[in-house]
């Protein structure tokens, strides 16, 4: 089915709560799948996590589309930064889409020039330069091909990660771009890049007001946020 569970809570408004999966197993991936019916979705972690595109990240998703319609969304963060956005991206975003992950979330976004770059990478023309071919994708989501190629720029959710200077500079342009679905915040990477100590376990002051800040814009955008805090999507 096009619809899943991530996807469902963005448009009904409510707040969907997720994990984080550093590494990659078939159990491990069952057992946090079903260690709450509140976990919406799932975010497999490429880029710091120990999780390989392939097999790694695409034996996940399967496991996970696996248990039924009810299973959280599977997303995957690619190991390729916003800055790469011009062409290395582009082939681990097509890597995690062709595997059937429900949505995709890039690193280090700093323009909307990136952004744009991201939410073509990730749709199937006229509204983006996504190719077809793999056998396995609609699969995933228990679709036919044709069903698929007809759902899939409307279901895949796209996020890019707020996390430099650069992209809060740029915030308000990127919450521009048609097709970017929400941001996510690094507070990490955001704390290091401002010249801040990084979460401790909380962001200190300046940076917490930066966030908020995002929250804000995010929302008057008509965007949605999610925040590395219990790994907790709010809309």
């Amino acid at each position: 089915m096009a619809s899943h569970r991530l996807l469902s809570a963005f448009r009904s408004k409510i707040p969907a709560f997720g994990a984080w999966i550093t590494f990659s197993g078939t159990w491990a991936a069952r057992t946090v799948a079903l260690s709450s019916e509140h976990i919406s979705w799932i975010l497999i972690d490429c880029e710091h996590g120990l999780t390989p595109l392939q097999p790694g990240a695409a034996e996940t998703i399967a496991t996970v589309a696996g248990l039924g319609s009810q299973a959280p969304s599977a997303i995957v963060r690619i190991p390729a930064t916003g800055i790469c956005a011009d062409g290395s991206a582009i082939w681990q975003i097509k890597y995690v889409l062709d595997a059937g992950a429900r949505g995709v979330l890039v690193p280090m976004v700093e323009t909307a020039a990136q952004a744009r770059s991201i939410v073509s990478a990730s749709r199937f023309p006229p509204q983006g330069t996504r190719g077809f071919g793999s056998p396995f994708t609609q699969a995933s989501w228990g679709l036919s091909a044709t069903d698929y190629l007809e759902q899939a720029n409307d279901s895949v959710v796209v996020l890019g990660q707020i996390e430099t200077r650069e992209g809060v500079q740029n915030l308000q342009e990127i919450l521009k771009v048609q097709g970017l679905d929400g941001v996510f915040i690094g507070p990490y990477d955001l704390s290091l890049s401002l010249g801040h100590p990084p979460p401790s376990p909380d962001p200190v002051p300046a940076i917490e007001e930066t966030i908020q800040d995002i929250l804000k814009s995010s929302h008057a955008a008509g965007k949605k946020w999610l925040r590395n805090v219990l790994k907790k999507a709010l809309t």
